[in-house]
């Protein structure tokens, strides 16, 4: 995907997205929910134009921002995690 800000420079910021919720695995590249597709994303520095001037010429200010670049797999949360929570409570 393209993001667009006219008052940012750059003005285009290509991020990624994961097109799965699970992982492709195997041989045959099967989706697995075991695991789970989640963005990686890469802190930047855009500049981001202010509404004031100087000698005709916008001035610009550095922003850090979050852009994601790519998609990794992150194994799910086991089940009985949430068995030992309640376990707990007996």
């Amino acid at each position: 995907r393209i993001s667009y800000d006219p008052t940012r420079y750059p003005k285009y910021i290509p991020e990624a997205y994961c097109l799965c919720k699970g992982c492709l695995v195997g041989a045959f590249g099967e989706e697995s929910f075991r695991f789970r597709s989640t963005p990686v994303y890469m802190p930047t520095v855009v500049l981001r134009r202010t509404p004031s001037c100087a000698g005709g010429r916008y001035l610009y200010t550095e922003h850090y921002v979050t852009v994601p670049v790519g998609c990794t797999c992150v194994p799910e949360p086991e089940k009985e995690a949430e068995s030992v929570n309640s376990s707990i409570d007996k």
